[in-house]
């Protein structure tokens, strides 16, 4: 499995008003777009600020476990919100799916309507997908390559981001004709098949409260409002599925 490029790790900071709180999420990249449309809502709503940190949902957990200042995790999965309560770094409790992911096959150069057909066949030299050991989409993507019988044929062609908005830097550059992204991130785009579900375990994104932000108001407020009507109606309308 080949490597390219160095982490991409994105900030975005919507500033409070005087006398409101901020609170620091740390968001998996998969939820990048979503997550900058929700900030100035939240802020409007609320009063309180935001700043985000994107990336990998395992990079991002990691940096948690050695002191990072984050007050949520907004991850991609179920696995590190239930760690984190297990470990002491997060509050019981606090635990719920903000977002059910899809995961999609994208490509701007070839015809992926029929995905299984063109993943089988021999007409693309590289295919991108997110490290699986940090990123749940890159983990449902290696499950659908094994799903589909694929993954003796496919493993030499792979390149791997470290996340799925560098996956998806990838595709669209040429550093690969197609690759494995969150249906979020190509919502509206032509050259997209969307996974079956039966192919990968679902892609269920929880939030968790960080030990952190258990005494800042911003963070419960933040919490709250992701499961408001406001916030679900901007989430469904990026791809994803509230439960």
């Amino acid at each position: 499995m080949r490597r390219l490029g160095a982490a991409l790790v994105l900030v975005g900071l919507i500033s409070p008003p005087a006398q409101a709180e901020a609170v620091h999420v740390a968001v998996a990249a998969n939820f990048t777009a979503v997550a900058e449309q929700l900030a100035p809502l939240f802020t409007a709503e609320t009063g309180h600020g935001v700043t985000y940190s994107f990336g990998a949902t395992g990079l991002l957990y990691t940096q948690i476990s050695q002191g990072a200042p984050f007050e949520i995790l907004l991850a991609a999965d179920e696995e590190r919100p239930a760690r984190a309560v297990a470990e002491g770094l997060g509050v019981a409790g606090s635990v719920f799916t903000y977002a059910i992911g899809a995961l999609a096959l994208y490509s701007t150069a070839l015809d992926v309507s029929n995905g299984a057909a063109v993943l089988g066949g021999a007409g693309f030299d590289k295919l991108a997908i997110a490290d699986p050991r940090s990123a749940p989409y890159g983990r449902a993507a290696m499950e659908t390559i094994a799903a589909l019988g694929l993954s003796e044929t496919i493993m030499p062609r792979l390149v791997t981001g470290e996340n799925i908005t560098q996956t998806l830097q990838f595709i669209e550059t040429g550093n690969a004709e197609l690759g494995f992204v969150a249906a979020s991130q190509v919502t509206g785009k032509t050259g997209v098949w969307i996974v079956p579900g039966d192919l990968h375990a679902p892609i269920r994104q929880d939030a968790v409260l960080l030990k952190a932000g258990e005494a800042n108001p911003a963070a419960t407020a933040f919490l709250d409002f992701l499961r408001s009507e406001t916030a679900i109606a901007v989430i469904e309308s990026a791809g994803y599925r509230v439960d």
